[in-house]
């Protein structure tokens, strides 16, 4: 039994009335990035927003100097001042249930993935900026972040066997008692497993770095770039998804990408945000940064694709999708 009569969450390309959006507010967390990172944020939630024509943009910032930046970068958003430790509201933020009158917020235990990050008011920051839009709040007792997870509305999820059953997470629950969990705490019904997320993401493998729901029973992935380090990653996730009867289709990958260290970093254009006017797809100066967008618009025929460039938030370890959470209409 579902421990609400709401039944699944909506998928993304749903109406929203709102999205949540963290600002980058530390700057011993973002060193040389942050100024880079701030104008990043800032021209997605413009695409977002398009001219208010598409979402209402919420941007979370973590103090008063941060929230100033951010009403200089972005006028036309509404500021919300509540203490995080980092800007991945995906992760920390609730999971909105249900539409119009019936929404709530659903929450769960956040360990700054897996005990790597323990920063201060990520823990709690889903309850506060939840309870500030006004919507009731309900905490499961158990670790999911919401980037783990892709679904499609229909009663379907995906996500990785590297990250929900990692034992930095919930040591101890096996794949049924998760998928137990997902139907009770989100109305899931059918839970798709993929195996490994893309290389050296320290979220352990988030979902929405490898496989997106685009429409009902339809699911894009990266199909790999020359010199693909995750190449053996996406064609198990493209057999494990056929083999759920799901319809697959392929978005090309950046490939490698290095940072400055020369470190391989999980790239991926599949962190797209699908928002009511525009759908808006990381790009990292790769030579399929043009065809990834171009693969998009056909996908979402009735947006906007469009690709900005997403550099200085990766340094952080995300993208565009990460540092969103939608809010149903």
């Amino acid at each position: 039994m579902t421990s609400s009569n709401l039944g699944p969450p909506l998928p993304e390309w749903a109406p929203h009335q709102a999205v949540w959006i963290g600002f980058p507010s530390d700057p011993d967390l973002w060193l040389a990035d942050l100024k880079e990172a701030e104008r990043e944020v800032a021209a997605f939630a413009k695409a977002v927003h398009a001219d208010g024509k598409g979402d209402e943009i919420w941007l979370v910032a973590a103090h008063d100097d941060a929230a100033a930046k951010a009403r200089e970068l972005a006028p036309f958003a509404k500021v919300i001042v509540e203490k995080f430790g980092d800007i991945w509201l995906r992760d920390s933020g609730p999971i909105v249930m249900g539409a119009g009158n019936q929404r709530r917020a659903q929450g769960f235990r956040f360990n700054g993935w897996g005990n790597k990050y323990d920063l201060e008011g990520d823990q709690d920051v889903g309850e506060r900026i939840a309870r500030e839009a006004g919507l009731a709040y309900s905490q499961a007792n158990w670790v999911l972040e919401g980037g783990a997870i892709d679904h499609d509305g229909s009663g379907t999820v995906v996500t990785t066997e590297q990250c929900l059953l990692n034992p930095n997470r919930n040591a101890n629950l096996t794949h049924e008692e998760v998928e137990g969990r997902l139907e009770h705490d989100l109305g899931f019904e059918r839970v798709v497993w993929l195996g490994d997320g893309l290389m050296n993401d320290h979220t352990d493998g988030h979902v929405d770095n490898l496989a997106r729901f685009v429409a009902p029973g339809r699911v894009a992935i990266p199909t790999a770039a020359r010199d693909d380090p995750n190449d053996a990653i996406y064609r198990d996730a493209a057999k494990r998804l056929k083999a759920a009867k799901l319809d697959v289709v392929t978005l090309p990958s950046p490939g490698r990408v290095l940072s400055e260290d020369g470190d391989i970093i999980p790239a991926s254009y599949m962190n797209f945000y699908i928002g009511n006017a525009a759908v808006v797809v990381p790009q990292y100066g790769a030579e399929n940064d043009r065809a990834a967008v171009e693969v998009v618009q056909a996908l979402f025929p009735d947006r906007v694709a469009i690709g900005l460039r997403a550099d200085h938030i990766l340094t952080g370890g995300g993208s565009f999708h990460c540092i969103s959470q939608q809010v149903p209409a």
